[in-house]
């Protein structure tokens, strides 16, 4: 494995994988904050020379982090389809962004080449695409996935309605609850971040949004994102909850950090099939963000992309219904500015997606970070043309519970019609019939609460 390069007569030599990897990235602070990032543009592209020349089975060979030491990179190793890697062992990296851009792969091709590939080679072949390559690329996967409905078809773009309060107060759910679905949000998930923690107040909010749903008849999901042993008590005490979701992290140490391990995951994918109210098959919600495993002194050296994309490689082991990258909410420390924002937010869906993932993303930002709402107005136009199957949207954008800025439900319409995408088909026709949505696009009472007066 030649981890060298002469560029403009100049000499560069990494010591090892994870070196090059780390140095090939593009400029992130939470790299720097490492001390791991290129510390020149010159030794970026000498990594990315590099990177680009080594082969697929150099990367397998050569483990960032060992399968004696680390679940994540077990269950990684494992779940290759050992078929199609002896297929594309020998394949450079540079050869395998050609494959995945080239005009005669689609949809299919790369659904099948993703079974063969490590969650460290999609990273590698991310490092050497510009932003619009990722764009290209992850537009070309449909990943379908199914829980009370399915979500993800071509020409669809669903939504997670976030109605969070900071006190958990009821009344205040719902109110925020029905503004979204007037303006046609929530196919993806009804999911809540409880300020409550508590088994008692979990099930007092999953109570009442599925009492909202079952009463309006609402083809979607309900969540309640509380740690995932909360979720699961509640859920043995008769709450309908129908989906389970956890924050997850791309090595052994970073998820203990969060409280869970992979057979906990397993444990909760078992009892959500078995005793929760979604129909399923998927019924695992997961969410991830560059920066989490450093911010966990859990990271062991290895840049955040690259731990970015073995999320994903922990989050297929489990057929979850969806994922999603909160990307800028962790703050400048990680990803310092709103050109970092948008390419991270770029990188993790095109990772998840091939992956095989249902991804999605949370486009926001925190205060103290530099970027603002045209920022993120950006990268919602950008991700929708590549494809994503759902965005987070919150009350004007503001988050009030937990304090940071996304998207808002009149947002996300805009981006609908701008690009002339639509909510899921079954959502879609659920709207229409509550006269919110008229020949495909929103009607004049869009926004009107009085529609769930009776």
């Amino acid at each position: 494995m030649n981890l060298s390069t002469t560029l403009g007569g100049e000499r560069y030599v990494f010591q090892d994988l994870k070196e090059v990897l780390a140095k090939a990235n593009e400029e992130k602070s939470g790299d720097r904050l490492a001390g791991i990032a290129a510390e020149t543009v010159q030794e970026r592209i000498a990594a990315k020379t590099v990177v680009s020349e080594l082969l697929v089975s150099d990367i397998r060979n050569n483990p960032l982090l060992p399968i004696e030491s680390d679940e994540v990179s077990r269950i990684i190793e494992n779940d290759i389809n050992e078929k199609v890697y002896g297929e594309i062992r020998n394949w450079s990296i540079a050869e395998l962004r050609e494959y995945i851009l080239s005009n005669e792969v689609g949809d299919r091709e790369l659904k099948r080449l993703s079974r063969g590939l490590t969650s460290e080679v999609i990273a590698a072949v991310t490092k050497l695409m510009s932003n619009l390559d990722l764009v290209h690329a992850a537009n070309k996967i449909e990943i379908l996935s199914t829980c009370n409905i399915t979500i993800g078809q071509k020409g669809t773009m669903s939504s997670r309605l976030q109605p969070n309060h900071p006190t958990d107060n009821i009344d205040g759910i719902i109110t925020s609850l029905k503004e979204g679905l007037s303006y046609g949000i929530g196919d993806a998930v009804i999911g809540i971040n409880p300020v409550d923690d508590s088994v008692e107040s979990v099930k007092r909010v999953l109570n009442a949004t599925k009492e909202f749903i079952n009463d309006w008849e609402i083809p979607t999901q309900n969540c309640v994102l509380a740690h995932v042993t909360t979720q699961m008590k509640a859920i043995e005490q008769g709450a309908p909850a129908d989906m389970i979701f956890q924050s997850i992290a791309g090595t052994e140490k970073a998820n203990r950090s969060f409280g869970i391990s992979a057979e906990l995951i397993a444990e909760a994918k078992d009892l959500s099939l078995k005793q929760g109210t979604g129909t399923g098959p998927q019924t695992l919600y997961f969410e991830t963000g560059q920066g989490s495993e450093l911010s966990a002194e859990a990271h062991f050296g290895v840049d955040q992309v690259t731990m970015e994309a073995r999320n994903y490689g922990f989050a297929r082991h489990y057929d979850p219904y969806i994922v999603n990258t909160v990307v800028g909410f962790i703050g400048p420390e990680y990803l310092y500015n709103s050109k970092q924002v948008i390419r991270a937010g770029l990188e993790d869906h095109f990772m998840g997606k091939l992956h095989g993932l249902p991804m999605g993303v949370d486009i926001c930002y925190t205060n103290h970070i530099k970027a603002d709402q045209n920022d993120i107005e950006d990268l919602s136009i950008l991700l929708s043309a590549a494809g994503v199957n759902f965005i987070i949207a919150a009350p004007m954008g503001d988050d009030v519970m937990l304090n940071y800025q996304s998207m808002s439900y009149h947002d996300i319409a805009t981006v609908l019609r701008t690009t002339g995408k639509t909510p899921a088909p079954e959502y879609l026709k659920w709207l229409e019939k509550m006269g919110i949505y008229e020949n495909g696009m929103l009607s004049k009472r869009a926004g009107d609460l009085t529609l769930f007066n009776r």
